[in-house]
Order: structure tokens, then sequence, then C-alpha cells
């Protein structure tokens, strides 16, 4: 069934896809395009409390799209036209085909996503609506529902899974991705196409403090961000697609995290110089007009998803974590004071100098690169170029976002997160990945100009100057063509040993003693975990409330040597689950129980504990 799930969501896709086509949405863009109209359209469904009849007719409405193409095209009333495979096809086929099956067969690991971004969508798939005030297992339900709508549209009809989740949001970066080959002048070209592949594959690098093989969405902000800026840069000169476009990406990337905000400053900003620079020679002032109405209306529907989640998230809780709130700033600030701004803002400037800091890394790397392509294409191939540019505007971005990324630990965070700057480099790879893109992307449009034939109609293998740059641009492409799958093999092989070392994980564990419960309850679970970190800092709690739907579990590592005090700790809990063997625990069950147990999933009674064997712990669902 799984399977046959697949397959229909992935005609639904092809179906949207292959419609925006004939809408004459450029081709490269029409897989991240048509993904997030399917999220815009779940989103309204949602919000209507309709969310599983929303599924299935989004879904379906893609599959009939479909077959209404095939028949159109049957009968001859429409035709797509095609421009073939290219290099660039095989390559991100063969390796995303490859990248989904690793990811299909990993684990959940992650903290956050035990905290919220699996949850959320355990949630949304067997609840069928958005959380509620008395809905307590979502911690964070300030937080938009955007990559979660999508991950349930496709767990609903391939079956739950840590792995059918992971490939939906792989799906979706891997479509955002493609849109970047829309930039080229030419796709004939191995080269250029070559380097935007090995960019695809370096940005993981950046990217490893989480990696693909989980739900969180610091990669999917940066790729989308990428994937709209192209499509202001195809669509530059077709004012109403355009529009729809950038109303489309700012508007479905508010509804991924409220922090996305920097990001689709970034993309209105792109826009409004794009409008400026693209003007019709008229009156000044009916220039202005025509601008300013484009800008504010493309705006006002942008911003509208957004505003109606806020006043939906206000007007169901009267509190949440993150939520944007000048009350909850103002609470920040009285309780840290003065001296908690400064010991933060001190931590935070050590670690953007800090050589050994990722981030850092990236920046340098990046500086670097561009400076040294942009003197040598204008001082050995003499042609000027805008990459020095370039560079200024990316650096500035990354000095906003460090600014942007204070603020929220100042304002927004606890002292005790804020002050080890937890999760600076998951934070900062968002924006070193899409200076990344936009810079590669850039050098690449500069390269193809640097070319000996600037008329794409007579390139072949016989217009290079001479037998010596045909060589060297034959011997380049194959080098990056090889770096770009190694890099790519790289990220893959990294998943798999990541999945591998993991193996004895407490998430992993558990999945060998119990089965995962599917309908919310208020069951008082205790998960023994003798790893002490794993309590304090309430995984184990959030992975056994994610794993048995429940908001009453919680963790413990160590236990007391008394029998009472043991006693009346374990008549707390409706159930107890020891994924791994905990020999303090395992003492206290004989002193008090006179039984002998190691791992597994016991029902607590006054008496004894009784063992839940696997197969039967679907009933307790």
């Amino acid at each position: 069934m799984a399977i046959f799930g697949f397959i229909f969501f992935s005609l639904a896709l092809v179906g949207y896809s292959s419609t925006l086509r004939l809408c004459h949405v450029n081709p490269y863009l029409t897989w991240i395009t048509g993904s997030l109209v399917q999220i815009m359209l779940l989103y309204g469904f949602a919000m209507i409390k309709l969310l599983r009849l929303g599924i299935w007719v989004v879904t379906s409405l893609g599959v009939i799209l479909l077959l209404l193409r095939i028949i159109l095209g049957y009968l001859g009333k429409v035709s797509i036209h095609y421009e073939g495979i290219h290099l660039f096809d095989i390559w991100m086929t063969f390796l995303g085909i490859v990248m989904a099956i690793v990811l299909f067969k990993s684990p959940l690991i992650h903290y956050d996503n035990f905290s919220h971004w699996a949850t959320i969508v355990k949630f949304l798939t067997y609840t069928g609506h958005l959380p509620r005030a008395t809905d307590t297992i979502i911690s964070f339900s300030s937080y938009p529902p955007a990559t979660a709508l999508w991950l349930t549209q496709l767990v609903t009809f391939t079956g739950f899974s840590a792995g059918a989740m992971l490939v939906g949001q792989f799906i979706l970066i891997w479509a955002a991705s493609y849109a970047v080959f829309a930039t080229l002048r030419d796709r004939t070209r191995g080269l250029n196409s070559m380097l935007l592949c090995l960019t695809i594959a370096i940005s993981y690098v950046f990217n490893i403090n989480i990696r693909l093989n989980n739900l969180l969405v610091d990669y999917v902000l940066a790729i989308l961000t990428v994937a709209g800026v192209v499509g202001i840069f195809v669509y530059r000169r077709q004012p109403k697609m355009l529009a729809a476009h950038v109303a489309l990406f700012c508007g479905t990337l508010l509804l991924v995290k409220n922090s996305a905000a920097f990001f689709v400053a970034i993309l209105i900003i792109d826009y409004l110089v794009t409008m400026i620079q693209q003007r019709v020679h008229r009156h000044w002032f009916r220039q202005i007009l025509t601008i300013t109405g484009q800008f504010l209306g493309t705006l006002s529907v942008a911003i509208l998803p957004f505003i109606c989640w806020e006043i939906h998230v206000h007007l169901t809780f009267t509190t949440s974590k993150h939520e944007i709130s000048a009350t909850a700033y103002q609470n920040q600030l009285a309780h840290d004071g003065i001296r908690g701004f400064l010991k933060i803002g001190q931590a935070f400037l050590q670690q953007i100098f800090n050589w050994t800091s990722l981030s850092t890394q990236g920046f340098l790397v990046l500086n670097i690169g561009l400076i040294s392509a942009w003197a040598i294409i204008k001082y050995g191939c003499h042609h000027p170029n805008p990459l020095v540019k370039l560079l200024g505007v990316l650096d500035l971005i990354t000095g906003l976002y460090y600014g942007s990324l204070l603020g929220m630990y100042v304002l927004s965070m606890p002292y005790a997160e804020a002050i080890t700057l937890d999760g600076f480099e998951r934070y900062m790879s968002t924006v070193v990945i899409l200076n990344l893109f936009i810079g590669m992307m850039v050098l690449v449009r500069v390269i193809d100009e640097t070319l000996y034939e600037q008329n794409l109609a007579d390139r072949s293998p016989r217009t290079f100057r001479s037998i010596w740059t045909k060589n060297g641009y034959q011997l380049a492409t194959f080098l990056v063509m090889f770096f770009a799958i190694i890099m790519m093999y790289s990220e893959i092989n990294g998943t798999t040993f990541t999945n591998h070392y993991n193996r004895h994980s407490l998430p992993v564990t558990l999945t060998n003693v119990a089965r995962p419960w599917t309908k919310p309850n208020d069951t008082k679970i205790l998960i023994v975990d003798p790893q002490k970190v794993e309590v304090t800092t309430y995984y184990a709690g959030y992975l056994a409330n994610y794993y048995f739907f429940t908001n009453n579990a919680s963790g413990q590592a160590r236990f007391s040597k008394s029998v009472h005090t043991f006693r009346n700790k374990l008549s707390q809990y409706d159930y107890v689950v020891i994924p791994k063997y905990d020999h303090s625990f395992t003492r206290g069950i004989r002193r008090v129980y006179h039984q002998h147990i190691r791992t597994g999933f016991y029902r607590i009674t006054r008496g004894r504990l009784i063992r839940i064997q696997y197969q039967q712990t679907l009933s307790y669902q």
C-alpha cells in the first residue's frame, strides 16, 4: 500500500508540474512551485478545519490535472516543449534516488524532531486538525505548519514513518534545488551545469550539523529562498508571473518558520530592485505609481496567510514558545537585564571570530573564492564582472543576519540556552548556504559570458578558440563532474554512517521494545534512560511523548535505593519502558517486586510489572 500511495502522491505532483508548464511557469521551477501551491491549498483547508478532506482533494486534483493533460495532449489540444535530458538531469535523478533510499531507511535522532517537527506531523496525521489549546503535546504551537502539511499529505498515503517523512522533506529540497538550473544561459555546457551540481553537493557540508536525516527546516529556508531568487531573475520581464511567484514563495516561507521573515525581506528587496530595473519608459509619476501599486499588492498577498496564522495563534493559545510577541520580548529583557545581554554578546563575538567555526570558514571561503574568481576573470580573461559588488551584497546579508540572530538569542531564548549560543552553527548554516548558491549562480553566468562563442546557436565542439582551450574545458568539466559526484556520495555515505552509529541510540532501541501509539492519550509513561544528559535536557521525555502520543511521559536516569521511595515513584505512572539495560533500575525492581527485568515495556500494577509483548502494544493505542 505504501508504494501505491507514493505513486498516487507522485502523480499528483507531476500533474501540478505539467499544468504549471502550460501556465508558462519555467520548467525548472514547476516542481517546487507545484509543491508550494499544494502547501498553500492544504493550509487553506487546515485553517477551515477540513485538513483530511483537503489532503484528498488537493492530491486528487493533481492526478485529475495529469489525466486531463494526457488526454488533451493525445487529442493534440495542448503541447509542451521539452528541452531533452541534460547532464545535470542524470546527476539529479540518479543521486536523488540513492539519497532518498538512504533517507527512507534512516531513523529520527535529533532532539528537535521530537520536541516539534516530527510530533506536529504525527499530530496532524492522526488528528486531522491544527493544534488547539487543549493539545498540550505541541509545545511550539506558534510555529507555522507549512512543511508539516506537506509531510502529512505524503504520509497519509504512504503510512506514517520516520523514513517517509524524511523522503517527503527531501523531495521538497530536491525540487527547490532543481530550480537553480533555470539560471543557466546554455544548459548543454557541461562545465556550467556541473558547477551548480557541485554547489548543491557542497551545500550539504555546511548543513552537516543536522544533515538531511532530520526534519529541521534550516536548509529548507535556504533552498526555498534560493528558488525564490531564481524565479525573480527568470521572470524579471514578466510582471504578472513575477508578482505571483514572489507572493507564493514569500507566503510559503513565512509559513515554514517565524524566522523566515529575514529571508522574505531578501526576496522582497530583490523584487523591488528588479521592478525598478525593468521599469518601462513613461512619465516618472506613472512609473512610481505602477511600481508602488504592484509592490504593495504583491506584499499584501504574500503576508496575508501569515497574518491569518498569527490571528489563529493568538485566538487559540494564551502563550507559546518562541512566539512573536512584544510582551514576551519585554519580559525576556527584564529577566536577563543588561548584564545578561552583554554576556550573550561577548559569547556571540567570540563564536564569530572562532576560526574553527564552520560558518566562519564558509564565510571566508566564499569571500576568497569570489575575489579570486573576479581577479582571474577580469585580469586573466579581460572580462569585467560584478563579482566584487555581489560579494559586498552577500557580506551585508551575512552581517544583518548576525544582528538578527543576536537579537533572537537576547530577546527570544531563555538565558541558559542563549549564553551557550544553542544552535548557532545550525542557524548560521542557512545564510551560508544561501550565499553559496547565489554566489555560484552568478559566477556560472559570468563564466558563460567569458566563453569564446557567445551565440548559443553556434556553439559546438568546433567553436573553441584553440585546441588547448578545448582540452582545458573538457578536463575542467570532467574534474568538476567527478567532485560533484564524490561530494554527493560523501553526504550519502555520511548519512549511512550516522544511521549505523546511532543504531544503539534511544530512539532506535525504543522501537525494539514497543510499537508507537497513534491515538492521543493522557497515559503516564516513564522511560528509563541510563544517559543522565538525555533526561536533564528532556530529550527522553520528548521522545516518549512523540512515540506514545502523550504529554505525560518523562525520563529518569537515577533511582533511589529506598524501597519505599522506589515504589512510590513507579506508582505515579501507568507504564514503564526500558529500551536499554539500566543496572540501578533492574536492582530496584528485584528488591521491590522480586522480578528480574532488563529491558521491555511494562504495565505498572500494585504488586508487579506486567510485560506487554511487542506484538500486543497496538491494543494500547
